[in-house]
């Protein structure tokens, strides 16, 4: 397996001086900007002799923007919030209450710039919770045709539904099924890209994200002297319809090979730990939860995933397996495999265009059919099951039904209705009730539960509301 991300990784930067880059031209980010006067000088804060780029700034569809195109300059910022509320019912007797309430999902404020011609660089901060977490920051080269060169903090190429900005998701919440998948991660990648092929490998090691974050990773390597841990992640996409104007189709695979890391406090290092909410963030109820897993040796993740659109009509499936091998001293305790799947579908009411992105290998914002925008109506069925060998994370299934009203370029409104059905082995690693016992009193217990409804299902409906500036 590390041989094979080794090659996947030397690939990505050899082709991009091969024939078949030399018959792809670039992609070329399109700029209404009229060239402008280059360079003058003056002198800083520090007494040096600086050189000074006059800027132009304008409103593109809403962001505010600071460019000077002679001087290959440019510079905006990408604000977002999203304001989510739900309302819960129909959870069976004995399984614990559901609160309904609202929260400020995200309260996003990042700072993009492209810097000369081939510097590109991106601060991306989350200020939901009223702390703040670091989300995207890193640097990018470009100067190598049809191959980038990234370092930072920064998602992971693996899982097409992660790596869709929260702007662009068809529902609320992403798929159960994704819990799994790997987000953003301190690393080192390689991305290439012609029309018909895309594909990126990574050396990754721990999450950036908070204080917390922080002060675990430095006990590790201070009072234990435990390394970081480290993840190497390739993925492979193949677009047969490229030269389709109003279709495409995306065939991927993705693979990670992960050792356990140092974000975890130094009594946990060397355990893993898989869980998911059902549906929204507004029920803090994690019923699906394995517990930390100790003794793992490497966890093997992979994914195959088929996505597509045809004008406004957009779909996208995956199937997803995490594979958790423990340490070999450790006695009968076999490799567990955990999976997830899940399959969903928009269309676009009044007219309106799906848009794939072809350089980052995912779909992207709409083009509304209206002047007053578009509504889009969506559906999905998504699976997540963590019960494998002697771990019992619970498994769950969703059914849901959304519709969105796309108004303009910077602002979306999302509502979702959600059915969810969970097994009995998902009580939140025994901190939640699934059911009554044969006493008729509330249980944890999935072997005490009497009756063949143990579990949680209930129904959702939840809203939310989205700016974008």
């Amino acid at each position: 397996m590390k041989k094979f991300f080794s090659f996947l990784f030397a690939a990505v930067v050899v082709l991009g001086s091969n024939t078949i880059a030399a018959q792809n031209q670039p992609r070329q980010a399109p700029s209404p900007l009229k060239s402008t006067p280059a360079y003058t000088t003056d002198i800083n804060q520090y007494g040096q002799t600086v050189s000074v780029i006059p800027l132009s700034a304008e409103s593109q569809d809403g962001f505010l923007v600071f460019q000077n195109k002679a001087a290959d300059y440019r510079i905006w910022f990408d604000l977002r919030v999203q304001a989510d509320g739900a309302v819960f019912w129909g959870a069976p007797d004995g399984t614990d209450k559901i609160g309904n309430g609202a929260s400020i999902r995200r309260a996003r404020f990042a700072i993009k710039g492209q810097f000369r011609k081939n510097w590109y660089g991106e601060l991306d901060m989350d200020l939901a919770d009223g702390v703040v977490e670091l989300k995207d920051a890193y640097m990018r080269f470009d100067g190598i045709r049809n191959v980038q060169l990234q370092v930072g903090n920064f998602k992971e190429n693996f899982s097409i539904s992660r790596n869709t900005t929260s702007r662009y998701l068809q529902f609320i919440e992403r798929p159960m099924a994704v819990a799994f998948a790997p987000s953003r991660h301190l690393g080192v990648q390689a991305k290439f890209e012609v029309p018909l092929f895309w594909a990126a490998a990574g050396y990754f090691l721990q999450p950036v994200d908070g204080a917390e974050t922080r002060a675990n990773v430095e006990d590790n390597n201070k009072d234990y002297g435990n390394s970081t841990g480290y993840s190497l992640t390739g993925k492979m996409v193949v677009r047969p319809l490229y030269e389709l104007e109003d279709a495409s189709l995306h065939i991927g695979f993705a693979a990670s090979y992960r050792t356990p890391k140092a974000d975890l406090s130094p009594n946990r290092y060397g355990s893993v730990r898989i869980s998911s909410r059902n549906s929204t963030v507004v029920n803090r109820k994690k019923y699906l939860d394995t517990g930390y897993i100790p003794e793992v040796n490497f966890e093997l993740m992979y994914t195959a995933e088929l996505a597509g659109h045809y004008k406004g009509l957009r779909w996208e499936a995956a199937y997803l397996r995490d594979d958790v091998h423990i340490n070999q001293h450790v006695a009968d305790s076999p490799t567990k495999h955990f999976w997830g799947v899940y399959a969903q579908a928009g269309v676009l009411l009044f007219g309106g265009k799906q848009n794939y992105d072809a350089g980052g290998a995912k779909y992207t914002r709409i083009t509304p059919g209206r002047d007053w925008g578009d509504v889009e109506l969506c559906v999905r069925y998504d699976r997540l099951d963590l019960d494998s060998e002697n771990i019992y994370g619970g498994a769950a299934n969703g059914w849901t039904v959304g519709v969105n009203y796309w108004v303009n370029s910077n602002i979306k409104m999302m509502l979702n209705y959600q059915y969810v059905s969970n097994n009995k082995y998902a009580n939140g690693n025994g901190k939640l009730n699934i059911g009554l016992n044969s006493e008729g009193e509330p249980t944890t217990d999935p072997a005490a539960v009497s009756g063949k409804d143990a579990g949680v299902n209930y129904s959702m409906l939840a809203c939310r509301f989205e700016i974008n500036f």
